[in-house]
Protein backbone atom coordinates (compact mmCIF):
# COMPACT_ATOMS: atom_id res chain seq x y z
CA UNK A 1 0.00 0.00 0.00
CA UNK A 2 2.76 2.29 0.83
CA UNK A 3 4.39 1.82 -2.49
CA UNK A 4 1.34 2.29 -4.41
CA UNK A 5 0.75 5.47 -2.49
CA UNK A 6 3.96 6.87 -3.63
CA UNK A 7 3.94 6.05 -6.69
CA UNK A 8 0.46 7.67 -7.26
CA UNK A 9 1.76 10.54 -5.20
CA UNK A 10 4.79 11.11 -8.15
CA UNK A 11 2.30 10.81 -10.75
CA UNK A 12 0.17 13.40 -9.76
CA UNK A 13 2.76 15.82 -8.41
CA UNK A 14 5.04 14.91 -11.13
CA UNK A 15 6.27 18.88 -11.41
CA UNK A 16 7.46 18.88 -7.82
CA UNK A 17 9.40 15.32 -8.45
CA UNK A 18 11.04 16.28 -11.38
CA UNK A 19 12.46 19.31 -9.81
CA UNK A 20 13.98 17.82 -7.42
CA UNK A 21 15.70 15.10 -9.88
CA UNK A 22 16.79 18.35 -12.36
CA UNK A 23 18.24 19.74 -8.78
CA UNK A 24 20.20 17.28 -7.25
CA UNK A 25 21.71 15.64 -10.74
CA UNK A 26 21.32 18.04 -13.59
CA UNK A 27 22.45 16.74 -16.87
CA UNK A 28 21.95 13.26 -15.82
CA UNK A 29 18.42 14.10 -15.52
CA UNK A 30 17.77 12.96 -19.68
CA UNK A 31 19.44 9.80 -18.64
CA UNK A 32 16.88 9.52 -15.89
CA UNK A 33 13.94 10.60 -18.16
CA UNK A 34 15.26 7.94 -20.59
CA UNK A 35 15.31 5.20 -18.26
CA UNK A 36 11.92 5.76 -16.91
CA UNK A 37 9.86 6.10 -20.52
CA UNK A 38 12.15 2.84 -21.64
CA UNK A 39 10.85 0.95 -18.42
CA UNK A 40 7.11 2.29 -19.37
CA UNK A 41 7.01 1.43 -22.71
CA UNK A 42 9.20 -1.53 -22.19
CA UNK A 43 8.44 -3.72 -19.44
CA UNK A 44 4.90 -5.11 -18.85
CA UNK A 45 4.91 -5.06 -15.05
CA UNK A 46 5.91 -1.45 -14.77
CA UNK A 47 2.42 0.17 -16.51
CA UNK A 48 1.80 2.51 -13.61
CA UNK A 49 4.96 4.77 -14.86
CA UNK A 50 4.28 7.80 -15.52
CA UNK A 51 4.18 8.16 -19.81
CA UNK A 52 1.74 11.68 -20.62
CA UNK A 53 2.36 13.43 -17.68
CA UNK A 54 5.97 12.95 -17.86
CA UNK A 55 6.33 13.92 -21.06
CA UNK A 56 4.08 16.98 -20.47
CA UNK A 57 6.39 18.20 -16.97
CA UNK A 58 9.72 17.88 -19.23
CA UNK A 59 8.05 19.95 -21.70
CA UNK A 60 7.41 22.67 -18.85
CA UNK A 61 10.81 22.32 -17.47
CA UNK A 62 12.25 22.48 -20.59
CA UNK A 63 9.84 25.95 -21.39
CA UNK A 64 12.28 27.23 -18.15
CA UNK A 65 15.53 26.64 -19.61
CA UNK A 66 15.69 23.78 -17.57
CA UNK A 67 16.29 21.37 -19.78
CA UNK A 68 17.22 21.93 -23.52
CA UNK A 69 13.49 20.65 -25.42
CA UNK A 70 15.48 19.13 -28.64
CA UNK A 71 18.03 17.24 -26.27
CA UNK A 72 14.94 16.20 -24.57
CA UNK A 73 13.05 15.49 -27.76
CA UNK A 74 15.80 13.00 -29.57
CA UNK A 75 16.32 11.27 -25.96
CA UNK A 76 13.02 10.33 -25.29
CA UNK A 77 11.83 9.11 -28.77
CA UNK A 78 14.64 7.00 -28.89
CA UNK A 79 13.41 5.38 -25.39
CA UNK A 80 9.75 5.24 -26.38
CA UNK A 81 10.91 3.43 -29.73
CA UNK A 82 13.38 1.14 -28.17
CA UNK A 83 10.81 0.41 -25.24
CA UNK A 84 8.34 -0.88 -27.67
CA UNK A 85 11.22 -2.78 -29.43
CA UNK A 86 12.04 -4.80 -26.63
CA UNK A 87 8.40 -5.28 -25.20
CA UNK A 88 8.01 -7.19 -28.52
CA UNK A 89 10.61 -9.47 -28.41
CA UNK A 90 10.34 -9.99 -24.60
CA UNK A 91 6.95 -11.18 -25.76
CA UNK A 92 8.47 -13.30 -29.12
CA UNK A 93 10.65 -14.56 -26.97
CA UNK A 94 7.74 -15.73 -24.22
CA UNK A 95 4.97 -16.23 -26.55
CA UNK A 96 1.93 -17.98 -25.64
CA UNK A 97 3.45 -18.98 -22.05
CA UNK A 98 2.81 -15.28 -21.01
CA UNK A 99 -0.69 -16.06 -20.29
CA UNK A 100 -0.05 -18.45 -17.27
CA UNK A 101 2.62 -16.10 -15.95
CA UNK A 102 1.73 -14.59 -12.86
CA UNK A 103 3.53 -11.09 -13.01
CA UNK A 104 1.58 -10.68 -16.24
CA UNK A 105 -2.16 -9.52 -15.37
CA UNK A 106 -4.69 -11.42 -17.63
CA UNK A 107 -6.92 -8.42 -17.60
CA UNK A 108 -4.32 -6.20 -19.73
CA UNK A 109 -3.86 -9.28 -21.63
CA UNK A 110 -7.47 -9.27 -22.63
CA UNK A 111 -7.98 -6.07 -22.86
CA UNK A 112 -5.29 -5.04 -24.84
CA UNK A 113 -6.37 -8.43 -27.12
CA UNK A 114 -9.71 -6.76 -27.66
CA UNK A 115 -8.09 -3.40 -28.89
CA UNK A 116 -6.32 -5.53 -30.99
CA UNK A 117 -9.11 -7.21 -32.63
CA UNK A 118 -11.22 -3.32 -33.21
CA UNK A 119 -8.35 -1.76 -34.65
CA UNK A 120 -5.58 -5.02 -36.16
CA UNK A 121 -2.11 -3.62 -36.41
CA UNK A 122 -2.99 0.39 -35.72
CA UNK A 123 -3.07 -0.74 -32.44
CA UNK A 124 0.84 -0.25 -31.93
CA UNK A 125 0.09 3.51 -32.91
CA UNK A 126 -3.16 4.54 -30.96
CA UNK A 127 -1.90 2.92 -27.75
CA UNK A 128 0.46 5.00 -27.55
CA UNK A 129 -2.19 7.39 -26.09
CA UNK A 130 -3.75 5.11 -23.68
CA UNK A 131 -1.99 4.11 -20.89
CA UNK A 132 -1.87 0.62 -19.52
CA UNK A 133 -2.69 -0.71 -23.36
CA UNK A 134 0.68 1.49 -24.12
CA UNK A 135 2.48 -1.18 -22.13
CA UNK A 136 0.69 -3.90 -23.39
CA UNK A 137 0.59 -3.39 -27.00
CA UNK A 138 3.94 -4.50 -28.59
CA UNK A 139 4.03 -7.42 -25.54
CA UNK A 140 0.78 -8.72 -27.15
CA UNK A 141 2.41 -7.85 -30.59
CA UNK A 142 5.65 -10.10 -30.05
CA UNK A 143 3.18 -13.27 -28.27
CA UNK A 144 1.35 -13.10 -31.86
CA UNK A 145 4.34 -13.09 -34.02
CA UNK A 146 2.97 -9.53 -35.63
CA UNK A 147 5.99 -9.55 -38.41
CA UNK A 148 8.32 -7.28 -36.92
CA UNK A 149 8.78 -4.71 -40.00
CA UNK A 150 4.93 -4.40 -39.87
CA UNK A 151 5.55 -3.74 -36.04
CA UNK A 152 8.57 -1.39 -36.76
CA UNK A 153 6.86 1.13 -39.01
CA UNK A 154 3.94 1.67 -36.28
CA UNK A 155 6.08 1.27 -33.56
CA UNK A 156 8.23 4.47 -34.97
CA UNK A 157 5.98 6.51 -35.61
CA UNK A 158 4.15 5.91 -32.53
CA UNK A 159 6.98 6.98 -30.64
CA UNK A 160 7.59 10.00 -32.39
CA UNK A 161 4.28 11.58 -32.66
CA UNK A 162 3.19 10.64 -29.24
CA UNK A 163 6.45 12.31 -27.80
CA UNK A 164 6.03 15.39 -29.90
CA UNK A 165 2.18 15.36 -28.80
CA UNK A 166 2.40 15.81 -25.26
CA UNK A 167 6.88 17.23 -24.86
CA UNK A 168 5.33 19.72 -26.90
CA UNK A 169 2.21 20.67 -25.25
CA UNK A 170 3.73 20.86 -21.92
CA UNK A 171 6.83 23.17 -23.42
CA UNK A 172 4.29 25.88 -24.89
CA UNK A 173 1.09 25.33 -22.46
CA UNK A 174 2.97 24.23 -19.33
CA UNK A 175 4.10 27.32 -17.79
CA UNK A 176 0.59 28.93 -18.10
CA UNK A 177 -0.40 30.63 -14.93
CA UNK A 178 -3.50 28.89 -14.53
CA UNK A 179 -1.45 24.94 -15.51
CA UNK A 180 1.92 25.95 -13.23
CA UNK A 181 -1.07 26.29 -10.09
CA UNK A 182 -3.55 23.41 -11.10
CA UNK A 183 -0.58 21.04 -11.96
CA UNK A 184 -2.04 18.47 -10.17
CA UNK A 185 -5.77 18.77 -12.25
CA UNK A 186 -3.85 18.87 -15.40
CA UNK A 187 -2.20 15.61 -14.67
CA UNK A 188 -5.55 13.86 -13.91
CA UNK A 189 -7.52 15.41 -16.70
CA UNK A 190 -4.24 14.30 -19.05
CA UNK A 191 -5.03 10.53 -17.52
CA UNK A 192 -8.58 10.83 -17.46
CA UNK A 193 -8.63 11.75 -21.42
CA UNK A 194 -6.21 9.10 -22.50
CA UNK A 195 -7.50 6.55 -20.26
CA UNK A 196 -11.35 7.19 -22.00
CA UNK A 197 -10.70 4.76 -24.91
CA UNK A 198 -9.70 2.18 -23.00
CA UNK A 199 -12.75 2.61 -21.07
CA UNK A 200 -15.27 2.82 -23.63
CA UNK A 201 -13.80 -0.37 -25.19
CA UNK A 202 -14.63 -2.07 -21.96
CA UNK A 203 -18.25 -1.17 -22.01
CA UNK A 204 -18.85 -1.63 -25.64
CA UNK A 205 -17.38 -5.46 -24.87
CA UNK A 206 -19.13 -6.07 -21.74
CA UNK A 207 -22.22 -4.42 -23.27
CA UNK A 208 -21.60 -7.01 -26.60
CA UNK A 209 -21.13 -9.99 -24.68
CA UNK A 210 -17.26 -10.06 -25.97
CA UNK A 211 -14.37 -11.49 -23.59
CA UNK A 212 -15.90 -14.40 -22.52
CA UNK A 213 -14.46 -17.43 -23.27
CA UNK A 214 -11.43 -15.87 -25.52
CA UNK A 215 -8.04 -17.44 -25.35
CA UNK A 216 -5.77 -14.71 -23.63
CA UNK A 217 -3.73 -14.68 -26.16
CA UNK A 218 -4.43 -15.75 -29.97
CA UNK A 219 -1.51 -17.30 -32.17
CA UNK A 220 -1.11 -14.93 -34.45
CA UNK A 221 -2.46 -10.67 -34.85
CA UNK A 222 -4.02 -9.08 -37.83
CA UNK A 223 -1.75 -6.67 -39.43
CA UNK A 224 -4.58 -4.77 -41.38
Amino acid sequence: MDFLKTAIDFVLHIDKYLDIIIRAVGLWTYAVLFVIIFIETGLVVTPFLPGDSLLFAAGAFAAKGSLNVYTMWITLMIAAVLGDTANYWIGHYIGPRAANLRWVKKEYLERTQAFYAKHGGKTIFLARFVPIIRTFAPFVAGIGKMRYGYFLTYNLVGGVVWVSAFLWLGYFFGNLPFIERNFSLVVIAIILISVMPAVIEAIKAHREGKGKGQPPVQAELSEE
